[in-house]
């Protein structure tokens, strides 16, 4: 890590100096972000996740950038093309794109028109041609390059092997490529159209046909869009940006007088503009478009996921979990309070009334039976049905009726974890755990399922993997280190989230476990195989034993910081239980007698906050939701009606409601509410339950579009249409 490095980065993200520095120190020993941010505040100047993350990633992008100027300067050395000038540009270029237009004109190429021009020995020709002296006479001096066995036949080849030249040294002029870059950024234009013949089997993409849009205000789910209808063969796209423009920046920078010597130079400017120059940017563009698509899409997705993870739990709860079905049934199971299967089996409520009455005797007794304190019931095929169904049975007020999101259970059921967990059980039953456990936990049961077939995103599967991956790998560590995770009960894929463990880790807390049974203090984990003191310290304060003899053992507090809380229990003559109980007790602690060079307030202020809500749940007290009753298919709907439902997606282009008729509708971002919404995420979250108003259904097509606004719904139809038609195809990607 250099100087340079520490400055850029905390000028970057308005940060000082020895806070950027302190973080890179951290990381590079091997601490994660979510240990950074909670145990290690003093160092840091309290940087949050977001700072923390920040600075590792430009880090690593600017560590990724010295390592490529190496790669260039010994690659120019060795060649003898290294000169003062080039070295010194080299090490000035503060990005990736500027280093690579340096190098270019220099970087081994496959034989090109201009290479087969330079083995004829036309480089000379070219270089005074270039040169522009008025008194130049090109074909004059073209004609001392013929030679027949280089086949140069005569004057108009020689002259044209040095446009060849002229025309890529042009097109690899780092100046040139900067001001032609930036025209396609500020003027360029997306265009799109159908390749002929496939209009019916690509309709989907009806709306880019004919489309054009300016790559500068492109959203990202149009780019996407786009480059699947291309990938899929039905779309022709091009980046394009104003040719007379462009022309006119290169002849500004190369055109140095008049005369047949600069005609030619104008020639080689006009081709190498068209065959070379633009379309390298043009390729360029889109890979850059390409990536701030990406980058937008996994943020979106990335926030879904965030508040998917972080859902209300219902609690540890006996609950009857319903797979539902038709002809087939509905697989039932019934777990326990830790999410242990008891009971399964399979019920026809909706094959016949016979079905119906056997069934309902069966639910009535299985809830006696398991002592059940919770119904949960997939809302996929026949969700509502089951549901009503089982309203009418007249169960307990006590045992609360949901809907939970089959999204991922059938891709769990089928997965390695499930078989592992259930080997004697089949996928049916498999799936109808997942629901009931994802009810009881969302968090402990989704992380077990990769996050991109869960349903939340915005073309996961287009955008770049590997970033991907990591992004959601964040999301999912943070979310699992801000709530905690119970050592004891927690399952392996849980566990291997965990800040310092990874699944080899994992896997050996839950082996010990099973072996000696459960821990009885955060101090055991310390017997796991391979467990060193390092990894200790990294996960020991997200990791909770509630049963444990030391009550801090359930806490955030961290056990580096088990002294301090005994010092002002011992201060105070009592015992830290009592310190935990007694708020009277905490008040008379002052927290400035207790600061060393190791403790400051931060960390003082988050151990009384965990000493008056020890191992509090961040996430929101879970609240049951019901649709509305005689509203269960789409041919139930009409304009004007008004029905609760639960964001289950949230897009750039608008947001989707669950209504609960097997079809999500579309709340457009134009009519999240009757102020301007830049982003859904000011107005909603993923799971959240909201009240909206049909506008429009087409029940053909299957396309609901309501309204969050609050005032009346109008009577014609004031959305862009255009972005309402492309945003209905976005579902469910």
């Amino acid at each position: 890590m250099t100087e340079d490095h520490v400055a850029r980065i905390a000028r970057e993200l308005h940060i000082s100096p020895k806070q950027v520095q302190a973080t890179v120190a951290l990381l590079d020993e091997g601490a994660t972000v979510p240990f950074i941010s909670r145990y290690r505040k003093e160092a840091t100047g309290s940087l949050d996740e977001v700072a923390v993350a920040a600075v590792r990633d430009r880090i690593t992008q600017l560590r990724e950038l010295e390592k490529r100027r190496e790669a260039i300067l010994r690659s120019l050395e060795e060649s003898g093309k290294l000169t003062d000038k080039l070295n010194a540009d080299i090490l000035a270029a503060e990005t990736l794109t500027v280093l690579e237009d340096l190098y270019l004109p220099y970087r081994p190429k496959r034989r090109t028109r201009a290479t087969i021009a330079k083995e004829k020995g036309l480089e000379p020709l070219a270089q005074k041609i270039f040169a522009q002296d008025p008194a130049l006479d090109p074909l004059a001096e073209a004609a001392a390059y013929i030679d027949p066995e280089k086949e140069v036949a005569g004057t108009d080849d020689a002259l044209a092997g040095a446009r060849d030249i002229i025309a890529e040294w042009m097109s690899e002029d780092p100046v040139a490529r900067g001001r032609v870059r930036e025209l396609f950024a500020s003027k360029g234009i997306f265009r799109s159209k159908v390749i002929t013949g496939k209009e019916e089997e690509g309709i989907k993409y009806k709306d880019y046909f004919a489309w054009e849009e300016p790559v500068a205000s492109a959203p990202s789910h149009r780019i996407l869009a786009m480059r699947r209808g291309e990938n899929e063969g039905f779309l022709f796209m091009r980046i394009v940006a104003p040719e007379a423009d462009g022309l006119a920046m290169v002849e500004s920078q190369f055109l140095k007088s008049t005369g047949l010597a600069t005609e030619q130079v104008r020639l080689a400017i006009h081709d190498g503009y068209k065959r070379l120059l633009s379309v390298s940017l043009e390729t360029e563009m889109r890979l850059s478009t390409r990536k701030r698509a990406d980058e937008e899409a996994i943020r979106v997705f990335a926030g879904n996921i965030r508040q998917l993870l972080l859902a209300p739990p219902l609690g540890r709860k006996n609950i009857l979990a319903i797979d539902p079905g038709f002809r087939t049934g509905c697989k039932v199971v019934c777990i326990d309070q830790q999410g242990k299967l008891l009971h399964n089996e399979t019920i026809f409520p909706l094959f016949n009334e016979k079905g119906a009455t056997e069934a309902g005797e069966t639910i009535l007794k299985m809830c006696a039976t398991y002592s059940i304190e919770a119904v949960a019931i997939g809302n996929g095929t026949a969700g509502r049905e089951t549901e009503a169904f089982i309203r009418r049975l007249g169960l307990a007020k006590s045992i609360a009726i949901v809907m939970v999101s089959e999204n991922g259970a059938s891709v769990y059921s089928a997965s390695d974890v499930a078989r592992e967990e259930f080997p004697d059980h089949d996928v049916t039953v498999r799936g109808a755990i997942s629901i009931g456990r994802r009810l009881m936990d969302p968090l402990a049961e989704l992380v077990k399922i990769d996050p991109k077939s869960i349903g939340v995103g915005q073309y996961q599967h287009d955008v770049d993997q590997p970033a991907l991956k990591r992004s959601l790998d964040d999301v999912v560590e943070s979310c699992v280190n801000s709530v905690g995770v119970e050592v004891n009960t927690a399952s392996k894929q849980l566990l291997m989230y965990v800040s310092g463990l990874g699944p080899q880790l994992a896997a050996g807390i839950v082996e010990l476990r099973n072996a000696k049974g459960p821990f009885g203090s955060r101090e055991e984990l310390r017997k796991v195989p391979k467990l060193g003191p390092k990894t200790f310290e990294q996960a020991a304060g997200f990791l909770r034993i509630h049963a444990a003899t030391n009550p801090l053992d359930a806490s955030a507090v961290h056990p580096e910081s088990y002294p301090v809380v005994d010092a002002m229990a011992r201060d105070l003559n009592c015992s830290v239980r009592d310190l935990m109980k007694d708020e009277g007790l905490r008040r008379k602690i002052d927290l400035s007698r207790y600061v060393t060079e190791a403790v400051g307030l931060p960390t003082l202020q988050d151990i009384m906050k965990e000493l008056a809500k020890p191992g509090r749940d961040p996430r929101e007290k879970f609240e049951a939701f019901s649709f509305a009753e005689g509203v269960s298919k789409i041919e139930d709907l009409s304009p004007g009606m008004t029905l609760p439902g639960i964001v289950t997606n949230i897009a750039a282009f608008g947001v989707f409601v669950d209504i609960g008729v097997h079809q999500d509708g579309l709340v457009h971002i134009s009519e999240l509410a009757d102020r301007f919404v830049k982003d859904p995420n000011e107005v909603v979250k993923v799971h959240q339950h909201v009240t909206v108003t049909v506008r429009e259904v087409d029940v053909k097509r299957k396309r609901i579009a309501l309204t969050m606004k609050k005032g009346p719904a109008p009577k014609e139809e004031k959305t862009d249409l255009q972005s309402l038609r492309q945003s209905f195809t976005k579902q469910r990607n």
